[in-house]
């Protein structure tokens, strides 16, 4: 596979994990641009970055550039996406994608015009764990799917400052880490959700904090999913079928499963791919996709979680001031 030049858009933590997995992977970094400039210069001295830009627009107009990686706030996703798919950029933005299932079409529609690739940085659609969970479950080996239950909890520090909590830049348990755990359900479910019944405790800058997700798809399954954004919950991710349930813990980057056969108590432990490697397999899928075009099953995956998540939003009426 021919080593593609990604140019990255921000430059915060995420993108620091997503410099070391290219570095990794292709073994060097092509561009940087970032809001601050003096943050930019210091990430291309930290992972040898070939190029520093000044703004978004300079960096999409090189074009040496194959890749843009987006990496900056929720509510600069749709923006930039679009800027880089009209200068002919493949694009892998981090989660959530956009912030709304209108955004998402709108650049899924620019994409296909112009024959590029959009992915997002939901890394459990990439880990080969679940590669291989989703070929078990299809041979049959825990029967038919009847209920997907996962959780997520994270524990965010009071402040009403930050990102997470600030209906301006699209915070909220629900882009932050519900894309996580809708992912997940998304993941193991036949098909889309076509029934979602939904309620949400409030942070007091108005972005959610808790929730409860109930999801029901056309072929019967469902899914119960719980959030907590001020409070710990194990990150566990159970699939019960009529024959046997999966058990995954840690579930966004896990490289371990569990599947206990009801019939007969048996247990199986998979052990497969690698949890420190989680962002490397996001960039080689990324780089696979655009040369060989093998990502349109996982782009179905992400459209079909940003219905979800906006059709649980329309629910609880909250949307952001920018919409």
């Amino acid at each position: 596979m021919a080593t593609l030049n990604w140019g990255i858009l921000g430059s915060g933590w995420i993108a620091r994990e997503m410099g070391e997995a290219l570095q990794a992977v292709n073994g060097s970094i092509y561009g940087v641009c970032s809001a601050n400039p003096a943050h930019a210069r210091q990430y291309a001295a930290d992972y040898s970055v070939r190029q520093v830009y000044q703004s978004a627009e300079e960096m999409l107009a090189d074009s040496a550039i194959d890749i843009a990686y987006i990496a900056t706030p929720h509510n600069l996703h749709y923006q930039l996406i679009l800027q880089a798919l009209q200068a002919g950029k493949h694009v892998f933005c981090e989660k959530s994608i956009t912030v709304n299932a209108r955004q998402l079409q709108e650049c899924a529609a620019l994409a296909a015009e112009k024959n590029l690739v959009i992915c997002d940085g939901t890394t459990l659609f990439h880990m080969p764990l679940y590669k291989e969970l989703k070929k078990r479950i299809k041979s049959g080996a825990i029967g038919k799917v009847k209920m997907v239950q996962v959780n997520f909890g994270s524990c965010k520090e009071y402040d009403v400052n930050n990102r997470f909590f600030s209906k301006e830049l699209a915070g909220g348990a629900l882009l932050d880490i519900g894309v996580y755990a809708v992912s997940f359900a998304r993941y193991f479910m036949s098909g889309k959700a076509n029934a979602v019944l939904t309620t949400a405790n409030y942070f007091e800058t108005g972005v959610d904090e808790t929730s409860g997700i109930l999801l029901k798809n056309q072929e019967g399954e469902m899914a119960v999913i719980s959030l907590t954004m001020r409070a710990k919950q194990p990150k566990r991710g159970v699939i019960a079928g009529e024959k046997g349930y999966i058990e995954i813990s840690n579930y966004p980057r896990a490289d371990k499963a569990s599947i206990t056969y009801t019939e007969d108590g048996r247990t199986e432990t998979i052990e497969i791919g690698d949890t420190a490697k989680a962002l490397q397999y996001e960039v080689q899928d990324m780089q696979d996709y655009v040369q060989n075009r093998t990502g349109e099953e996982n782009f179905q995956y992400v459209c079909d979680v940003m219905d979800t998540l906006t059709a649980i939003r329309n629910q609880w009426g909250m949307a952001y001031p920018f919409e």
